[in-house]
């Protein structure tokens, strides 16, 4: 017995080396092989970047016949068989792009042994010829990549993942693998239920890549800044991630019109379209990929140096997984995330159609992932405690750590948080937790008679509102004085910790969370103090931004306008970093356009040219974001069809547009100085007494910020839509 073990061990080494170049294998890789050999159930849990594919690919290949990779994606499916069979292995798959002569090989290759890999998608394996043919073949295991789909827990649901084992056993009795780089305790759980694998031997990596960099830059021009970083890492190849495909192809097109090489990716295009610019990107033809959650999975390109979410993900396990297609060679890779609560907004709204399960689980993800982009606790503990890690110390290398929010410490109001979990008997999520704190009523606190223990309402003087309470809770999750429940999704429980800090208690550091909209409606943090648009230093000239601060000032007084009128912090900003002297160049400005410097500029300018002579600045002019000829066009068809009075809902179904994204669009023609007039139509929506209660708030606000606004005017009953065309109708009649 044992010389069979060392003759296994010799022929595994040899093959590695032999195929796959590798000298040793990587942490439990070689452990994980010997299993599936043992045909046991195996289950693996191990980070992107660490090696997955190769824990069954080598043991496929030293098995007699043919392993199953059951895989959710075709690309996917695709990248693993072209490198296979560059090393000379016979893998193929088989999904409904081949061809009728194609699948007839396949088969036969499986039927006749000589086929060592079979990838095949879920909804393939439940057709009944598949199936037949499967049943006569020599099946060695079968491999569940991705296996996360199978969870509704987890962030890439896929129903007929949740099939899978009744058809592994039509099969045969077979040894299955299931892999992913992506679980939480809870998501782990749900895997091994579903699989029947209770009794599979789990190896479980550490979530940490060291190597990444986590950053969330609030989603101020963040066309600009994505332009101006990916110019700044030319010739690295990075991954842009959109919510839609919409926004995966206006992105792609600002990137090339801006001379830099990027192409699209979602499940729109067609499959040619498709494979052509992941291929080009692998090839480095193209420097960037823009895609949607589509792309990614499982494709190993180890040089990829950023990933950025150009809007917020919908869960962390997908952000997790996203971000770690970065640096999979363990050398440089950056993780920035453009973050607005406008995109959790638009999520939610994505949410409310779905059964009510699943939109409450939808919400769950959402929710962890607001909390992930708010806390000012550092990024890698947040991630690694979300996925069960705990980690007793801050990484030092992410943008909380590197530049942190203020500090504050807490003794008594820790024994308070904790004895409010246990007197609620362990049974209720945060957000429960912080309502009894703070004596918000519901119906749930009464109900369960919450509103009765000596701790309802005792954490109101230090926090007035849930929000405050549930960081601190949030945080003290982090740090390991409470637990999460696996079993019950949300549910917090008093860890060991916790139950040792309220025998002896001690002060506890905390930090205040981001309040990313407050720092873009008017550039300062809660202490009022200055902070810069992104989380990794200021770009702009300090000192140029204060003198520009100082005119705009002076200018408002003079015309008796709110400052924000004349110009907003982020246009006074990227003046304040490309220097602009001429008219022309003023124009490129965000947020300005003609209209503005013909009504405000001259002084500006003048100004600017004087301290760049001054100061002997050389200007850097690349950081002009270029608009694409369609974007033009579409705004010129807008303006035409306002001067005509047409109806707005008829100019949104004109160019496909909904009318959420229809006044955005007339939102940027105002803000680069084009006078609008909407009378026509918010007459027909608006009566003369609400509009000017509107006009007279913006005439007095500090900030044109809706978010602002919508909390200002929170008990009349105003809507968004209306708010946002007030201040377009106020903004061209003062401003343009």
């Amino acid at each position: 017995m044992m010389q069979v073990e060392q003759t296994i061990q010799v022929t595994l080494k040899e093959r590695l080396k032999e195929i796959f170049g590798y000298s040793q294998f990587r942490g439990d890789q070689e452990a994980i092989i010997h299993n599936i050999l043992a045909g046991k159930n195996t289950f693996v849990i191990m980070p992107t970047g660490a090696g997955k594919s190769l824990c069954y690919q080598l043991p496929a290949i030293v098995c007699e016949g043919t392993a199953i990779v059951i895989s959710p994606l075709i690309a996917l499916m695709k990248n693993q068989v072209d490198q296979l069979n560059a090393f000379g292995i016979n893998a193929q798959f088989l999904n409904s792009t081949l061809s009728k002569a194609e699948m007839t090989k396949v088969k036969k290759d499986t039927l006749n042994g000589t086929l060592k890999l079979l990838y095949i998608a879920p909804e393939s394996l439940t057709k009944e010829e598949n199936l037949d043919f499967l049943k006569k073949a020599n099946i060695s295991f079968v491999a569940i990549d991705e296996a996360h789909c199978i969870s509704e827990w987890g962030h890439d649901f896929r129903p007929e993942y949740r099939k899978i084992r009744g058809i592994v056993d039509n099969i045969g009795n077979l040894p299955v693998i299931a892999l992913t780089a992506t679980a939480t305790p809870k998501v782990q759980q749900d895997i091994q239920r579903n699989l029947q694998m209770e009794d599979a031997d789990i190896y479980k990596t550490s979530f940490n890549r060291k190597n990444l960099y986590y950053e969330i830059k609030p989603k101020v021009d963040a066309k600009k800044a994505l332009i101006k970083y990916i110019k700044n890492n030319k010739g690295k190849s990075g991954i842009v991630y959109c919510l839609s495909r919409k926004t995966v192809e206006d992105i792609a097109e600002v990137l090339n019109v801006n001379d830099i090489k990027a192409l699209p990716y979602h499940a729109g295009l067609d499959s040619g379209t498709r494979m052509a610019n992941q291929d080009a990107f692998l090839n480095e033809e193209a420097d960037v990929i823009v895609a949607t959650i589509a792309f990614g999975m499982g494709i190993d390109k180890p040089d990829v140096r950023f990933v950025i979410h150009y809007d917020a993900p919908k869960s962390l396990e997908g952000y997790y997984q996203e971000t770690g297609r970065a640096g999979r060679d363990g050398l440089e890779g950056n993780c920035i995330m453009f973050y607005s609560y406008d995109d959790i907004v638009k999520l939610e709204k994505f949410n409310k159609d779905k059964p009510v399960t699943e939109r409450d689980n939808a919400k769950h993800l959402l929710t962890e992932m607001v909390s992930y982009a708010n806390l000012g606790t550092c990024r890698r503990r947040q991630l690694l405690g979300y996925f069960g890690e705990y980690v007793d110390k801050d990484c030092g290398f992410c943008d909380n750590c590197l530049k942190a929010t203020p500090k504050f410490k807490i003794q008594e109001e820790v024994v308070l948080a904790l004895r409010t979990v246990l007197l609620t008997d362990q049974r209720f999520d945060v957000n429960h937790l912080a309502d009894v704190l703070t004596a918000t009523d519901n119906q749930y606190i009464t109900s369960y008679e919450h509103n009765k223990l000596d701790v309802y309402g005792q954490g109101k003087d230090f926090c007035e509102t849930p929000d405050g309470w549930c960081s601190i809770i949030r945080q003290l999750t982090i740090l390991g004085y409470i637990d999460k429940d696996v079993d019950n999704y949300g549910v917090l429980r008093v860890s060991e910790k916790g139950l040792k800090y309220i025998e002896d208690p001690y002060p506890v550091t905390l930090h205040k969370d981001h309040t990313y909209d407050q720092q873009v409606a008017d550039g300062k943090d809660d202490d009022d103090k200055d902070v810069a648009p992104t989380a990794g230093g200021v770009a702009y000239d300090e000192e140029l931004l204060g003198l520009l601060k100082a005119l705009r000032k002076k200018v408002a007084k003079e015309k008796n306008l709110p400052p924000y009128v004349i110009f907003q912090d982020p246009s006074l900003e990227e003046m304040a970093t490309t220097y602009p002297s001429t008219r022309e160049e003023m124009a490129q400005i965000n947020g300005v356009g003609m209209g503005k410097v013909q009504k405000f500029g001259k002084p500006f300018i003048d100004l600017i040219a004087k301290y760049v002579a001054d100061n002997d600045i050389e200007t850097a002019k690349d950081v002009v974001v270029k608009s694409t000829v369609n974007k033009s066009k579409v705004k010129i068809f807008i303006i035409q069809q306002i001067d005509r009075k047409v109806d707005l809902d008829e100019i949104a179904e004109a160019k496909d547009l909904s009318m959420e994204d229809l006044v955005e669009e007339i939102e940027h023609i105002c803000y680069s100085g084009t006078r609008l007039n909407l009378d026509y139509y918010i007459n027909q929506i608006m009566d003369d007494d609400r509009q000017d209660e509107i006009y007279d708030y913006f005439m007095a606000a500090e900030t044109d910020n809706i978010a602002v606004a919508m909390r200002e005017f929170g008990g009349d009953d105003f809507t968004e839509q209306e708010l946002r065309l007030m201040r377009i109708k106020f903004l061209s009649e003062v401003a343009n």
